[in-house]
């Protein structure tokens, strides 16, 4: 690729945004001038970008008009402040917080599941980046549903503690420690004890009984598979793991499927890695610092005739965040949106 985009990472010395930084470099996505923008307490800190070290500069203090892409992961109230900004001055946003996902004018995108609603962001210049949790299960989806179409989904999530950000394992490596040298624990970040226990809370709890992490599974699975008649019943859970996010996935089909079909459209399917036989992925021995999604414990659901189960794993700061952001960028360049 000739052409460069001149692109701004805004929460660039976040968990998120260093991996933006380094997929960007890893994928050789063509970077002309690279602006790292955060807060006014990490001005000046300077991080490294092909062999180069980069200062961070103020966001608050940022003319956009310099940029082409703005990869944003600093946070839904900064996003609801700079990202119509950056928009309104030509930069193409994709943004990774929560803020924009279910504005009907934004698109919610995942490259492998709906490339087709991309051009949707014009009207704003924002594209909006799915849950980290939701984006693994669609891709895993996705091929099914086109195939047999999907009614009904039952999933239970085993969460990593970064999808609380930098926080969140530190809180998990502290409170190991302090546990097993018999100290006391505290728990700043979790609402509980997150070493050696779960938590069935992530985000607050809504009127409905259900969190807006729970919440946000069922509303961005309807809105990028197109098809608001899908039920989604979810429950997600803390674990003491530090990177990758585990998924127990139940679904019905509108028409039956066989294992071995399903199987096969997997295997077929972009970004899936599937499992062969009863092998299965675990987020520290296959996810973590990954980029694929991977599929095993695929089997016939017992208890219904167009029922079926697979365990999906999948790096949340990679593909759940920064990979997918980078994936959005790369269709955008593919299509001549940068002009």
């Amino acid at each position: 690729m000739s052409k460069t985009v001149d692109t701004a990472v805004v929460g660039a010395t976040g968990a998120v945004g260093e991996a933006m930084i380094e997929i960007l470099e890893e994928r050789n996505f063509p970077v002309g001038k690279l602006y790292l923008l955060a807060s006014e307490r990490s001005e000046g800190k300077r991080l490294q970008f092909r062999g180069q070290h980069v200062k961070v500069e103020r966001l608050d203090q940022f003319d956009f008009n310099k940029a082409k892409l703005g990869l944003f992961s600093a946070g839904g109230p900064i996003s609801e402040i700079y990202a119509p900004k950056a928009g309104k001055a030509g930069c193409i946003v994709v943004d990774n917080t929560s803020h924009f996902r279910m504005e009907k004018e934004i698109p919610l995108i995942v490259p492998e599941v709906n490339p087709h609603r991309l051009g949707d962001f014009r009207k704003h210049n924002i594209i909006a980046n799915p849950n980290c949790s939701t984006i693994q299960m669609v891709v895993a989806l996705k091929p099914i549903h086109d195939a047999v179409g999907i009614t009904r989904i039952n999933v239970a999530t085993y969460q990593a503690v970064s999808g609380a950000g930098g926080g969140g394992v530190r809180e998990l490596a502290g409170q190991t420690t302090a546990i097993l040298n018999t100290k006391p624990v505290e728990s700043k970040v979790m609402p509980v004890q997150i070493a050696f226990n779960a938590i069935p809370q992530i985000a607050d709890f809504l009127d409905n009984g259900y969190t807006k992490e729970e919440m946000k599974m069922v509303l961005e699975t309807r809105k990028i598979l197109e098809d608001d008649d899908i039920q989604v019943n979810p429950t997600c859970v803390r674990i003491p793991v530090f990177f990758g996010h585990s998924e127990a996935v139940h679904f019905e089909t509108k028409k039956p499927i066989s294992v071995a079909d399903t199987r096969q459209l997997l295997e077929k399917a972009p970004g899936v890695v599937m499992m062969e036989g009863n092998s299965y992925p675990t987020p520290a021995l296959n996810a973590a610092g990954t980029d694929p999604v991977f599929v095993g414990r695929l089997r016939k659901d017992l208890s219904h005739p167009n029922g079926l189960s697979m365990w999906v794993v999948s790096d949340n700061v990679r593909k759940g965040a920064a990979l997918n952001s980078v994936q959005v960028a790369e269709l955008l360049l593919s299509e001549g949106h940068f002009g």
